[in-house]
Parts: C-alpha cells; sequence; structure tokens
C-alpha cells in the first residue's frame, strides 16, 4: 500500500493510540505541551467562540481550546481515526468534557457547513493529510469571517545543522524507544513524512493562495517545528 494514502496513515494512528500521549511525553520531554499552549496564545480564543480542533488526536488541544471558550462556547474534536477519539472521549473530567464534542470525520472533507467556527486548530495533522492544499481550503470554508487557524507541526530546519541534529534525533532515539512498544514501522514514518512537508515560508504561500488573508508561520524550537497562524477575510 501506498504508504501516504489515507488508508494507510489512519491505520498507523490506530495502531499507535495506546501509547501516543505517553511516547509524546516521554520524547519531547513534555515539551509537546507547552508548544500546545503556544498555539492557542497565538490563537487568542475567546469566551462564548466555536472552535474546530481537527486532526485531533486524543484530544490535548481541544482541552486547551475548552478552557478558553467556556463557559457558554463549544469545541468540536474531529478524527479519522476512531481508536484516538475513543481515548479523547474518556480522558477529561466531566467540567471540560462538557464543552467538548467528539466527532469521526475526514480533513479533506470536514463535516460541517461554511462559516461554521470562529476558529480552527491542528496539531501535527497537517503533515499528515493526503492533500494539504485541500486541507486547508476546507479550514477556510468552514471558517467565519475574520476567523482565524492556528497549525502546530514539525517541519525540516533552514539551519543544516538543525537539520541534521533532526535526522539523529528521529533515527537514532524515537525510533529505537518506538521499537520497544513494537512500533518502529510506525515512528520510522516521521522523518519521510517531514521530507515530504513543506517549510513555514512555503506554507504561508499556500495559504495565503488558499484565499487566507494573512498567514504568518513562526519557528520554534530551534526551526524544527512551527506555528502558521491564519486569518480569513
Amino acid at each position: 500500500m501506498e504508504q501516504t494514502s489515507a488508508d494507510y496513515i489512519r491505520a498507523l494512528f490506530e495502531r499507535i493510540a495506546p501509547y501516543y500521549d505517553q511516547l509524546n511525553d516521554w520524547l519531547s520531554l513534555g515539551s509537546h505541551r507547552l508548544w500546545k499552549k503556544m498555539a492557542v496564545r497565538l490563537a487568542q480564543p475567546k469566551p462564548g467562540e466555536v472552535w474546530l480542533d481537527l486532526c485531533c488526536g486524543s484530544g490535548d488541544m481541544a482541552g486547551l481550546l475548552a478552557l478558553q471558550v467556556a463557559p457558554t462556547g463549544k469545541v468540536f474534536g474531529v478524527d479519522f481515526a476512531p481508536a484516538q477519539l475513543a481515548i479523547a472521549q474518556r480522558r477529561f473530567p466531566p467540567h471540560i468534557q462538557k464543552y467538548i464534542h467528539w466527532q469521526l470525520g475526514d480533513a479533506l472533507n470536514v463535516p460541517f457547513a461554511d462559516a461554521s467556527f470562529d476558529g480552527v486548530s491542528i496539531a501535527y495533522g497537517l503533515r499528515n493529510v493526503v492533500d494539504m492544499r485541500q486541507c486547508l481550503q476546507e479550514v477556510y470554508r468552514v471558517l467565519k469571517l475574520q476567523g482565524r487557524a492556528v497549525i502546530l507541526d514539525f517541519h525540516l530546519p533552514y539551519d543544516p545543522l538543525g537539520r541534521k541534529f533532526q535526522e539523529f534525533y528521529l533515527t537514532n532515539i524515537v525510533v529505537p524507544i518506538a521499537t520497544l512498544y513494537g512500533l518502529a514501522e510506525e515512528y520510522g514514518y516521521l522523518y519521510p513524512s517531514l521530507q515530504r512537508f513543506p517549510q513555514g515560508r512555503v506554507q504561508e504561500q499556500i495559504a495565503l493562495s488558499c484565499g487566507f488573508r494573512s498567514a504568518t508561520h513562526y519557528a520554534i524550537a530551534g526551526g524544527m517545528m512551527g506555528i502558521l497562524v491564519l486569518t480569513k477575510d
């Protein structure tokens, strides 16, 4: 099977679901939680707003957004991997869970009407869709006027030394640790996915070509990842 197909990626995330949060904590030394909070700060969700967390996985971003849009707002967490959604549905206490609705759905065919959301977030999901442009067009479509989107993901550093470090870390630390869980193939997918994924400046250009009024990419973690902030007229 083609390793960039939607079926392959869905199956991959189904297999890693039971270990996903634990491995994220170990492999980033907990830093992924700080990066997600940074993305939420840049997104500026407000009480009463309705947000979509697309490719929500086990729900980290949805939970953070729920705290910001409460007590009158709502967050919709959407993912195409049922095993990830099953974890998300049981991980939050009732006072957070009541602001989140979980739904199975495809990032390339978002199951909501035009102009449904004040904001959209994607954390570590855009790199894994089979058509980045179509995904961004869907984000644009479901955003209200003046809506904003925030997208957090890895990408290749511009600095050659940073790129070498990233490759070494993923190949010699991430994959061996994942191998202990029987997930060598799944985490071996990371570096090839980065080689296909546009760097920050190209992400900005693609987003603008999809209709967004503004697109700003903030490099973080030594340039190994970034936060793309988009606004719609």
